[in-house]
């Protein structure tokens, strides 16, 4: 009898445990935590390659002397922008039909190709605008997105270093949108969302790397952003994070060319004088 019950109690226990640990290792909680790991492994990778003063865009000077933040509190910033993320998408979840037996069906490679693009273009069409907006607006850059720009010189693992409004505005609804409107799966998202933010680390990187992939297929990239990152640059290359069409399309796009400089390095400088024929 004593054997039955505690077969019994086992079996209760297990049915307890088994939901919360399918919950745990659901997409939608992969699709949350894995890009934040892809975030801090791949900025890692960035700050091993620092002492590489051949392919920075600006030299160690210039990142002590412009930025007014110290790197500590850039990371600090950071970890709690990602734990409001966090605390969003666990609030999300509660939402959620609570039967986590049925799992979406992965469609075909060519959809899930086409449903990358389309998040692309739906997460650059919003964020381009409201990236705009917080910029034009005096009120809202200097009580937020100001925040963002005390790195005159970006660290790679600055792309996230924004007020906490912003990175709601921003990141969360953008993201939410992409999924939605793209119509990908939960497991599809995992992908996309560490993608962007692999991207997102790189065009803050403020080096120029030979061989980077990420150079050679999109012009939305470290250089292009790091002009929007100098004085000069602030009311023009607002498109983020993948291509640069808004900008071109309404005005706001900066050319620059990519020269050496004397001390070892990259410097990207804006073209001043443009002809469009």
């Amino acid at each position: 009898m004593e054997s039955i019950q505690f077969n019994q109690t086992v079996a209760n226990s297990s049915s307890t445990i088994t939901p919360m640990m399918a919950f745990l290792a659901s997409d939608e909680m992969l699709g949350t935590f894995v890009p934040i790991a892809v975030y801090w492994i791949y900025s890692g990778i960035y700050v091993m390659l620092d002492d590489l003063n051949q392919y920075r865009l600006h030299t160690k000077v210039e990142e002590e002397k412009k930025n007014i933040v110290s790197k500590g509190t850039v990371v600090k910033g950071v970890l709690l922008q990602q734990a409001f993320q966090i605390a969003i998408s666990l609030f999300l979840f509660t939402f959620k039909n609570s039967d986590r037996s049925f799992i979406l069906r992965q469609p075909s490679l060519r959809v899930i190709f086409l449903q990358f693009i389309v998040a692309m273009v739906v997460m650059d069409t919003w964020q381009y605008f409201m990236h705009r907006l917080l910029h034009m607006n005096k009120f809202l850059y200097k009580h937020i997105h100001s925040k963002h720009h005390a790195l005159v010189v970006p660290y790679p693992y600055g792309a996230m270093y924004n007020h906490l409004l912003e990175g709601l505005i921003l990141d969360i609804i953008g993201g939410v949108l992409s999924f939605l409107v793209s119509g990908m799966t939960p497991r599809t998202a995992i992908y996309f969302f560490s993608f962007t933010a692999i991207k997102s680390v790189d065009d803050h990187s403020a080096m120029w790397l030979p061989g980077n992939l990420l150079h050679v297929f999109f012009n939305n990239n470290s250089a292009y952003h790091d002009i929007h990152h100098q004085l000069y640059g602030t009311k023009y290359n607002f498109s983020q994070p993948f291509f640069v069409t808004w900008d071109k399309i309404l005005g706001t796009h900066m050319p620059f060319t990519l020269e050496k400089r004397k001390e070892g390095g990259f410097e990207a400088r804006p073209i001043k004088k443009i002809n469009w024929s």
